[in-house]
This record gives C-alpha cells, sequence and structure tokens, in this order.
C-alpha cells in the first residue's frame, strides 16, 4: 500500500514515515499541498495523511482539490484541537481526524482503520487489474497484496500463483494447469513444486493456515481461492 504523508514539519514527516515503513508501507512525502497534489497525479496513491496548516497551499485546500476526481482516505493532522477545526477537515471531505502532539499507535491504526475501510468497500475493486475476495486484494497494477488491508510480501512465482486463483476466484485449477500457467512450460514433478508454494503463500495470507479461508485444496482435483 502507498501512503502519501503531506507536513512541512520535516521532523514530523520524517517520524511519521518511518513509522509507516516500519509497518511495511511504502511512503511518498510532500512539505505542502501543491506538492501533494503532484504526487496524487502521477502515484498510485492509497491513503493520505495531510496537515492542515501549511505553505503554499494548506491542507484544506488541497483536501478540497484531491476530493474533486479521487475516493482516497484522508486523516487530517493538525495542532489544533478546537472541534471547530475538526467539523471543517471532516465537513470538506477528511475520513479522520488526528490532532498534534498524536501517539504514533493511534495513528498506525487509524491508517489501518481506513485502509480496511476502503478495500472492504470496493473502492480498489473499481479499479482495472484488482481482484478481490473478502478482505484479500491482488493488486496486479502495483503487484502488491494486501489482506484485510495489511501488505503481504510474496516471491514473484507466489505472486504468480495467487494472482491466477483470486483472478478466477471460485474455478478450481488443476495442479498441471497451475504448473503450465505459471511456469509456462510442460509440467515436471508439479504436485510437490505446486504443493511447496501453495503451503507457503497460505502461511503468508491465512491467520491458520491448517483451515484456510481463501486458499483451499480440493482433494483428487486441484486448488481454488474462495469465491467470498
Amino acid at each position: 500500500m502507498n501512503i502519501l504523508v503531506c507536513d512541512d514539519d520535516k521532523e514530523i514527516l520524517e517520524a511519521i514515515s518511518i513509522y509507516l515503513q516500519n509497518e511495511g508501507y511504502h511512503v511518498f512525502k510532500a512539505s505542502n499541498g501543491k506538492e501533494a497534489l503532484e504526487i496524487v497525479d502521477e502515484k498510485e496513491v492509497h491513503l493520505i495523511i495531510m496537515d492542515i496548516m501549511m505553505p503554499e497551499m494548506d491542507g484544506l485546500r488541497a483536501t478540497l482539490k484531491i476530493r474533486e476526481e479521487k475516493n482516497i482516505p484522508i486523516i487530517m493532522l493538525s495542532a489544533k484541537a478546537e472541534d471547530t477545526d475538526k467539523i471543517l477537515g471532516l465537513n470538506i471531505g477528511a475520513d479522520d481526524y488526528v490532532t498534534k502532539p498524536f501517539n504514533p499507535l493511534e495513528l498506525i491504526a487509524r491508517v489501518k482503520s481506513q485502509l480496511r475501510r476502503y478495500t472492504t468497500l470496493g473502492s480498489l475493486e473499481t479499479k482495472e487489474n484488482v481482484f478481490k475476495t473478502g478482505g484479500l486484494v491482488v493488486d496486479d497494477e502495483s503487484k502488491i497484496v494486501t489482506v484485510d488491508g495489511e501488505e503481504v510480501k510474496l516471491t514473484p512465482v507466489q505472486y504468480k500463483i495467487l494472482k491466477l486463483l483470486t483472478q478466477n476466484a471460485g474455478r478450481v485449477f488443476s495442479i498441471e494447469e497451475i504448473y503450465e500457467r505459471v511456469w509456462q512450460e510442460a509440467p515436471f514433478n508439479p504436485e510437490n513444486t505446486v504443493a511447496v508454494h501453495i503451503r507457503k503463500i497460505r502461511e503468508k495470507i491465512e491467520i491458520n493456515p491448517k483451515e484456510p479461508k481463501y486458499l483451499k485444496v480440493v482433494w483428487g482435483i486441484g486448488y481454488k481461492v474462495e469465491k467470498l
């Protein structure tokens, strides 16, 4: 997942970026609303953390411009704690509001909550090349896999297998067909090869790999990703 952090305070900008990167997110940085708009236009952004008080273009005006075209979740930051500022930010299109100084763990929790809501409501699903079932999302444009809003790191082969099955959720693929499609060659000892990769994928995307929610075996036939 790609997150844009926009704040004119360099120390806060760097601190937030470090917290997010430690959680596995990719971070874009901006120091004012104008820079934020340029990044949103040029990059794939899944969530924005936007300060209100900034030079050149403040966070409120930037949020208004972003809302003209995009439904990206926006969490607003401000040193002001007055209810009027909070209400104004929410009324112009912000999804959440955090007052400085903030607890980093709380901010991360709010980020995860907004990303879960964003994917669950299907905002990503309308994009081309995004395949979704339940809380599992395979974004083939950015080559990012998330489960309940959290990014999962897969090897290239693991990604290809999961993409194939998620893109065709509900359909059962034989071991031979999975091998031919992913490795693009005639099957050679496909049972063990495919089974090892399936097990590794389950360990990464399932809460309980022994009782998988998504990636299931159909005995005597092959594998499928459940259509949820």
